[in-house]
């Protein structure tokens, strides 16, 4: 089941695999390491405000006589309190004997019978500060020890949690920046793993523009997967060629016998439609009615065998001479050759002087085919129009149009290729004259064209040849110029 993942490229499918494992490898990391480093940072500053406190009790001495309110602290305590921290001497009452700063904050005190207990150390977490609670003997003037009173040790644990804020914003951000860095390095790895597809894909693509399969395929340095692609892809391209090859042969060797075996078979054919027309012309009755219809099946397999020499001829890129010549009169000599075979036919002709350099008898071939296909696809009565005329773009237009039922949409596409017959053809076609017309402007730089006429009925071939560069006379009069004029 495809999926939205399975759409994208596979370079930025690759890179993001790469981002997202990276991104959850390095969270576990983050998570186990800011896990151990908060938790060690937290035991540094319990362990540091344990052993202050333990050095407190061990060095601070309260002497005097606390009844009177005449003692002595030593040393003071703004003299062994350190930045941050609260130290309290209070009475087991919970009285406030003295303290530093003097606006410290209240911490609770235990109850009265822990003072028994030597060494006594309580440890708790109060308003935000760590406080460890313990006792201090008193000694009086003599340096008897006569009595205990309480002191209380407190550090703010903001600085801590201000550290440990750091090393987990540090964390995430070492997270994020390391994803981002794993996608770019991804993105990177995956365009050059991906470089030699590409080199393939680029290679395949001229293939396909030249047609040219003896290209070679660029060959991966690697002994991979995409060196075994591309070495599939040049077995494929060298079979393919070979495959061309032996076609082009074969087709050069069907054409070369086409055309020798048109030529060969026009003077038997000759030989024969003289005797047919001789006995056509002596022999009466049902012997001559025989021999006229072997004479028309003899000419129409001389016009097949005319057609299948041009088109060899055409294949084969044997190129008859041109010569300087006018379209309109080859135009009109091929509707007054098919005049007496119109029947009812209207043939009306448009004809300008249209100068191509060209075969006089190949173009009057091609008129020649474009009339019969207009009178053999249209009704009796069907209008037929031809004109001839030369564009502004130095073009020379060959159009033949009709009133007809037009091309059918389901041959318009083959229309010009050999053998195709349409739906209306009344038996007197190889389907090969428009093939023939295609043929024979492109031997002589042009392009045929159905297109659909003006008034949207029948069927419009329109013949598009480079008109003969001529140069007017530098010294023609304008009225010279004008008659010369299409």
């Amino acid at each position: 089941m495809s999926t939205s993942f399975d759409r994208l490229p596979i370079r930025v499918r690759l890179a993001g695999v790469s981002a997202l494992l990276t991104f959850v490898i390095l969270c576990v990391f983050a998570v186990v390491i800011g896990s151990l480093t908060v938790h060690r940072i937290r035991e540094d500053f319990d362990r540091e405000v344990s052993e202050t406190a333990r050095q407190l009790q061990t060095e601070t001495r309260v002497q005097g006589n606390l009844l009177r309110g005449r003692f002595q602290i030593s040393p003071p305590l703004y003299y062994i309190a350190t930045p941050g921290s609260v130290i309290r001497i209070l009475y087991g009452s919970g009285e406030v004997l003295e303290q530093y700063p003097e606006n410290a904050p209240s911490f609770p005190v235990p109850p009265q019978g822990v003072v028994t207990l030597p060494g006594f150390r309580e440890v708790s977490t109060v308003d935000g500060y760590r406080v460890v609670t313990g006792v201090l003997p008193v000694y009086d003037l003599a340096g008897a020890e006569y009595g205990h009173v309480f002191f209380q040790y407190g550090r703010e644990v903001a600085s801590t949690q201000a550290t440990v804020h750091r090393v987990e914003l540090f964390l995430v951000l070492g997270v994020l920046a390391g994803s981002l860095l794993a996608l770019f390095a991804g993105v990177a790895i995956a365009r050059r793993a991906m470089a030699p597809i590409a080199a393939l894909t680029s290679t395949a693509a001229e293939i396909a523009r030249t047609r040219d399969p003896s290209r070679r395929v660029p060959q991966p340095l690697a002994k991979d997967e995409v060196a075994e692609l591309a070495g599939t892809l040049e077995g494929m391209l060298r079979e393919l060629d070979a495959a061309r090859g032996e076609t082009e042969a074969a087709l050069a060797r069907q054409r070369q016998f086409v055309a020798d075996a048109s030529h060969e078979l026009r003077t038997p054919l000759t030989s024969v439609l003289a005797n047919l027309e001789l006995l056509a012309e002596s022999l009466e009755g049902d012997q001559g009615e025989a021999a006229r219809s072997a004479l028309r099946s003899s000419r129409r397999m001389r016009r097949l065998v005319a057609d299948l020499l041009l088109l060899a001829r055409t294949d084969a890129a044997r190129v008859v001479a041109h010569e300087p010549c006018d379209l309109a009169p080859i135009v009109v000599d091929a509707a007054a050759e098919l005049g007496p075979v119109s029947g009812a036919h209207d043939i009306s002709l448009d004809i300008r002087p249209a100068k191509v350099m060209g075969s006089r008898d190949e173009l009057h071939r091609l008129t020649i085919n474009l009339l019969e296909n207009a009178l053999r696809h249209t009704p009796p009565g069907s209008a037929i129009r031809v004109s001839t005329a030369t564009t502004p773009t130095g073009t020379v237009e060959l159009t033949v149009e009709d009133n007809g039922p037009g091309v059918p949409p389901e041959i318009a596409p083959t229309l010009f290729e050999r053998f195709v017959r349409g739906a209306g053809d009344r038996g007197g076609s190889f389907g090969l004259g428009l093939a023939i017309v295609q043929a024979v402007a492109a031997s002589h730089g042009g392009t045929v064209a159905l297109e659909t006429p003006a008034s949207g009925r029948g069927a419009r071939f329109v013949v598009r040849l480079p008109a003969l560069a001529t140069e007017e006379p530098a010294h023609a009069t304008p009225e010279l110029a004008q008659a010369r004029a299409p």
